[in-house]
């Protein structure tokens, strides 16, 4: 009788182990803006903080913004250089957001302008070849409302977004449009490029709707 007790508590067991699954990895990509540059608490305050807070336990929200950084590889600052990108490829992520673009607007990168096609599908294919076979979705990066740090809202509008738009379609992924919500906004940008609490909110509000509200338990 002993022996049995022992199968049925090692089973039970197996069970409620199964029953435990391990939180959804999600990976923020981008430049400042999702690092949270400006942000006293940007851990908390920054939107994949915020967008850890909405979604809870069951998921692992890890933000891999750096400062500075391009989508294209031949500039000043290529985010596939960088430590975190590579601790993002590691973290083998399940769902993964691509944010950037607002430094590739800055004139002495935007002479590399016609690799910006490749260099994001470059991204992508190896973002895809992860083990997790993770979900991507490329954001459209938000206006600037004026030309601190050099960055250009008109290259933003007229070179960055459609390129972004024509990789999404040939590549098949969703994009989260953080550029139209934020239009005529100013009072979110208090140094004109990055948001403030209350944006970061937001773009964790409109990620939120896009990506999970249809998923959430």
């Amino acid at each position: 009788m002993k022996k049995y007790q022992i199968i049925l508590v090692s089973v039970m067991a197996l069970i409620l182990s199964a029953c435990k699954s391990e939180p959804v990895r999600v990976a923020c990509l981008g430049d400042s803006i999702t690092y949270g540059h400006g942000i006293m608490d940007r851990e908390h305050d920054a939107y994949p903080g915020v967008l850890s807070s909405m979604l809870g336990e069951k998921y692992d929200v890890r933000n891999f913004g750096v400062c500075g950084v391009t989508a294209m590889s031949g500039t000043d600052m290529p985010y596939v250089n960088e430590q975190l990108y590579r601790d993002a490829l590691e973290f083998n992520p399940q769902i993964i957001t691509i944010k950037l673009g607002t430094n590739d607007s800055k004139p002495f990168n935007w002479k590399e302008q016609a690799h910006f096609k490749s260099d994001m599908k470059a991204m992508i294919a190896t973002l895809r070849a992860l083990p997790s076979d993770p979900e991507i979705w490329i954001c459209l990066p938000v206006p600037a409302m004026g030309h601190a740090w050099s960055i250009n809202d008109s290259v933003i509008s007229n070179g960055i977004i459609p390129y972004i738009k024509e990789v999404a379609q040939e590549e098949n992924l969703p994009i989260i449009d953080l550029n139209t919500p934020f239009q005529g906004k100013r009072q979110y940008f208090p140094d004109t490029i990055h948001p403030n609490e209350e944006g970061e909110k937001l773009i964790a509000q409109f990620i939120f709707d896009k990506v999970f509200a249809g998923r959430k338990k």
